[in-house]
Parts: C-alpha cells; sequence; structure tokens
C-alpha cells in the first residue's frame, strides 16, 4: 500500500505537473482556435456571397438607386418610396459590402480603434459644421437620411464618408505601385483622391436634394469653402487610415481580394450617371478619371464583366 507521502511525490512530479501544465495549455487554447476557425468560415461564407453577386451589388444597385432618386427629385415616385429612409441605408450598405467584407481580415483592435477616432471625428466636425458652418461653409439636410443625431447629423453618417475615404486611400497604393512607400506622395494622393470624390459627389447630392448650401456655390452650386472643409477633413481622416493597418498586409490584401474596390465601381456609376443626367459635366468627367484609375489596377475589364454577368 502506497503512503499518503508517496502519492503526492507522485503528483507533484515533473511529469505529472508536465501533463498537467499541457492539459492547461490545451484547454486555454482550444477557444482561442475555435474563435479563429469560426471567424474563418464566417469569411469565407460572406467572400462567396459577394463573388455570387459582384455584379447586382456593383452595377444593379447603383443604377436602381440612381434611377429612384433622380425620380424621387422629379416627384415621380409617391410619397413611402421617394427618399425613403431605409431604402437609402439598405442600398448604401449593400454597396458599401464589398469593401467591408475585403478589409474585414486586416481590422484587428488598433485599425479598430483608428476607425473609431475617426468616427467620432466625423460626427463631430459634421455637427460643428451644421451649427456653426465651419469649416464646409452654410449647408443643411434637406431630406432624412435615416435617423438623425441630435436631429442634426445623419446617424449613418460613418457609413457615408469613411467608405469614401478608404475606397480614394487603397486605390490611391494600387495606382501609386512601388511609390506608395514614399509617404509624401501617398498620403498626398490619398487626400486629393478623396477631394475629387467630393468633386463627384456633392453637385449630384445638391441636384437631387439631399442637402443645399446658403449661398449656393459656383461649382454646381457647392461654395470653395466646402472643398477647404473637405481638405481638412481628408487630411485627418486619411492620416488615421494610413496609421490604422500594416500597409503591407493591407496592400497585399488589396491586390489578392478581387472586388475589395467594387464600392468604388458602385459609387462611380451612382453619383456620375447623376450628374451625367443634371448636366453636371465636370463632375462626370472627374467620375470617368476614377473609371481609368480603376481599369489601369488592371482588374476590370471585359473577362471579369463576362463572368460577372449572371448567366
Amino acid at each position: 500500500m502506497d503512503s499518503p507521502d508517496s502519492g503526492s511525490e507522485a503528483d507533484s512530479s515533473p511529469e505529472s505537473a508536465s501533463g498537467s501544465g499541457s492539459a492547461s495549455a490545451s484547454t486555454s487554447t482550444t477557444p482561442t482556435r475555435t474563435s479563429e476557425g469560426s471567424r474563418a468560415v464566417l469569411q469565407h461564407r460572406l467572400e462567396s456571397i459577394i463573388r455570387e453577386n459582384r455584379f447586382t451589388i456593383a452595377v444593379v444597385f447603383p443604377v436602381i438607386g440612381a434611377v429612384t432618386l433622380v425620380a424621387s427629385d422629379l416627384g415621380l415616385l409617391p410619397e413611402p418610396l421617394a427618399y425613403n429612409p431605409l431604402l437609402l441605408l439598405f442600398g448604401t450598405a449593400v454597396m458599401r459590402s464589398p469593401l467591408l467584407v475585403g478589409l474585414l481580415p486586416r481590422i484587428g483592435w488598433w485599425a479598430l480603434g483608428c476607425l473609431g477616432v475617426l468616427t467620432a471625428y466625423t460626427y463631430a466636425i459634421e455637427i460643428v459644421g451644421v451649427r456653426t458652418d465651419w469649416p464646409y461653409g452654410a449647408f443643411e439636410y434637406t431630406i432624412q437620411l435615416g435617423p438623425m443625431l441630435l436631429g442634426e447629423v445623419p446617424l449613418a453618417l460613418p457609413l457615408f464618408f469613411i467608405p469614401l475615404v478608404l475606397n480614394a486611400y487603397l486605390l490611391t497604393l494600387l495606382v501609386l505601385g512601388e511609390r506608395h512607400r514614399n509617404p509624401v506622395l501617398r498620403l498626398a494622393g490619398a487626400v486629393t483622391a478623396v477631394i475629387a470624390v467630393d468633386l463627384v459627389l456633392d453637385p449630384a447630392a445638391v441636384a437631387i436634394g439631399f442637402w443645399e448650401f446658403t449661398p449656393a456655390g459656383v461649382y454646381y452650386g457647392v461654395p470653395v469653402s466646402n472643398y477647404l472643409g473637405w481638405l481638412l477633413s481628408g487630411t485627418i481622416a486619411v492620416v488615421l487610415v494610413d496609421l490604422a493597418f500594416d500597409r503591407e498586409a493591407l496592400l497585399e490584401r488589396v491586390r489578392s481580394c478581387e472586388f475589395i474596390l467594387d464600392d468604388l465601381v458602385s459609387f462611380v456609376l451612382l453619383w456620375g450617371s447623376i450628374n451625367l443626367l443634371y448636366g453636371n459635366w465636370i463632375p462626370a468627367a472627374i467620375a470617368g478619371l476614377f473609371c481609368l484609375g480603376l481599369f489601369s489596377t488592371g482588374r476590370y475589364d471585359r473577362d471579369l464583366l463576362r463572368t460577372a454577368v449572371p448567366a
């Protein structure tokens, strides 16, 4: 019969301690592995949904959006459908989905924190703008773009603004190629792209009655002060996005994810076509330049169109 002392010694032997430690370590890592596996499965499923519906998301949604927005402005849609905020938010979320799904594997805690700061800034500067007319000039929302924060700015504002910055930044990285390592060139190029995005967006948004400036500006109703404001906000936003991600890992993801810029395709189709319909020729031409930029990345061609269009 073993004595209690010998039993205690056996339990405290190195082998027992090692075995106990291994079991503990194995137990502690199991939830992490399970979580990572679940995330990978979810990511794969989301990417499959985007790939199977690329044409619908990137082409059909913005075309329908342009038609319904113009029809709303012309009074051709009945009241429940004209400028319907739920439809606006749903359509925007769907068109943003390729970008969000594409970036998801590169969004860790640090990136989430930087994007959180950008979200807070987006709300703050917009509220300041509505209340003080700085830095964009005097403007007001003329329709409700979904629920309004403090009754003044859209609650979904980050969904509207931040993807525009991300699209401009990612396109800049691809167009610059190896020159993206030059911080001055990278940041200046991205900020310029952000301002170019608004040179397309604001004239079309004013034309269909999303918001208005008082007095109306010289650029299709948009004042120069608006673009000085976008220079400020665009610079802050681009710097935060640049800090948020490991640039080489992000660029590798952008190059390997064929649909990540489809949201920019949607943007060009939606706002470029509205500008064309209202005779805003300069904004429409700038939208055309974005088309050239997208084609220059080598990921959008006739073969892609043939494979993306549903049979």
